[in-house]
């Protein structure tokens, strides 16, 4: 059982935390160009290349319907696959997936061979928690994300599923910052000169509204107490 967790701070469960490779199967296709990738179309299946880690590309051709149940996924840029082409396993991570502009079909994709010690550049996915826990949003805060995910530099072994951000303890105008998170050993965001903001507790629509109301209305009063300052005086010269 994990020890209890301090509100309001973003943390990462272990065994949760480190991802498995997801398999995938894949078949080796034959010549390379335009011309090969639309025959692999026309068969209905997608074009790929594996590539990276000093070796030969490997060219493969894969279900659509398998990459795209995929790709819909949160952290798909993130997550290491065990790729099976004509036998041989291949480790990778998704570099780049072209889709086509109209139907978002999947056109190629381009996977990159990685070893646990590899180092790589990936955004990981955040998960907010305890919402309706929030001492801000039961007073009718608004949870303002700025950002959903977290770009960070890890071995390609060590990469995090999700970065979860606990709001239970924060009100009306908390933030949530890079600084409060407890990262993985190894894991370090690309973003280094700064204490960023991941989200923060916003006040009510309603609040503001009243806020720029008052504010408004006391520069009205300030405005006519200076009109009547310089009436007062143009009559004291008279």
């Amino acid at each position: 059982m994990p020890a209890p967790l301090e509100a309001g701070i973003a943390f990462f469960e272990k065994d949760e935390a480190m991802s498995s490779p997801i398999t995938m199967d894949a078949a080796a296709r034959q010549g390379t160009g335009k011309g090969a990738a639309r025959a692999t179309r026309r068969e209905g299946l997608v074009p790929g290349v594996i590539y990276g880690d000093k070796k030969e590309p490997v060219l493969l051709k894969m279900d659509p319907r398998v990459l795209m149940a995929q790709v819909r996924r949160h952290g798909f840029f993130a997550t290491q696959f065990q790729i099976h082409v004509d036998g041989e396993d291949h480790t990778v991570l998704a570099r780049d997936v072209q889709l086509h502009p109209v139907t978002d079909q999947p056109l190629h994709v381009d996977f990159m061979r990685v070893t646990d010690r590899t180092k790589v550049t990936v955004e990981i996915y955040v998960e907010f928690i305890n919402e309706e826990e929030c001492p801000g949003l039961k007073r009718g805060g608004v949870l303002n994300i700025v950002r959903h995910a977290i770009e960070v530099i890890t071995a390609a072994g060590s990469i995090p599923e999700k970065l979860v951000v606990d709001l239970a303890s924060l009100d009306i105008g908390d933030a949530a910052k890079i600084s409060d998170v407890d990262l993985p050993a190894g894991v370090k965001p690309t973003i280094t000169d700064r204490d960023f903001t991941i989200a923060t507790i916003a006040a009510p629509t309603t609040v503001r509204d009243e806020a720029a109301a008052e504010q408004e209305e006391a520069e009205g009063e300030e405005g006519e107490e200076e009109d009547g300052e310089d009436e007062s005086e143009e009559k004291s010269e008279d």
